[in-house]
C-alpha cells in the first residue's frame, strides 16, 4: 500500500511542478498535495516534522507567488488595483483562446490602454504594462523553482535519510 501511495505522492509533486508552466494547473496545490498524502499513508511519519514544515512552507510559499506575484509586479510599476484586476480577467480569458501568448499579450495590452486612459502618459502606461508582464514570467519561473526544490526536497528526506 505505502508503494502506491508513494507513486501517487511522487506523480502528484512531479505533476506540481509540470503545473507550473501548464495554464490554470495549480502547481503548488499538487506538490504540497503530494507531500500530505505521503505523509497521510506513512501513518503521519514520513517526512519527519521539520522536513514537513519546510516542505509545506515551501508550498505556502509557492501558493502565494502564484496567486499574488503578478499583481505585486504590477502594482510595482504603478498600476492601479483597477487595471491590475482587469488585466487578470482579460488575461485569463485570451489564455483560455489563444493559450500562453494570449495571456502575455492580454496582460500588457489591457494595463497599457487602461493606464493610459487613466493617466494619459505613455511612459507610464508602458513601463506598468512591461512591470505586469515581467512580473507574470517571473512568477512562473519562481514556481518551477519553488515545486522543483520541493519534489527534491522530498525526494531527500524520504528516501535518502
Amino acid at each position: 500500500m505505502v508503494d502506491v501511495i508513494a507513486a501517487l505522492a511522487i506523480a502528484l509533486l512531479v505533476g506540481g511542478v509540470a503545473g507550473t508552466v501548464v495554464p490554470l494547473v495549480p502547481g503548488g496545490l499538487l506538490s504540497v498535495s503530494g507531500v500530505l498524502l505521503y505523509w497521510w499513508g506513512s501513518g503521519f511519519t514520513e517526512p519527519g516534522p521539520i522536513s514537513l514544515l519546510v516542505l509545506l512552507s515551501l508550498g505556502a510559499l509557492t501558493l502565494f507567488v502564484e496567486f499574488f506575484a503578478g499583481s505585486i509586479a504590477a502594482r510595482a510599476g504603478g498600476a492601479s488595483w483597477t487595471t491590475t484586476g482587469a488585466a487578470a480577467v482579460v488575461g485569463i480569458a485570451l489564455m483560455l483562446l489563444t493559450g500562453p501568448i494570449g495571456l502575455l499579450v492580454g496582460l500588457f495590452g489591457t494595463v497599457f490602454v487602461l493606464e493610459f486612459v487613466r493617466g494619459g502618459d505613455v511612459d507610464h502606461s508602458t513601463r506598468s504594462a512591461f512591470y505586469a508582464t515581467v512580473g507574470i514570467l517571473a512568477s512562473t519561473a519562481a514556481q518551477v523553482l519553488l515545486t522543483a526544490s520541493i519534489l527534491l526536497g522530498f525526494l531527500v528526506a524520504v528516501f535518502v535519510f
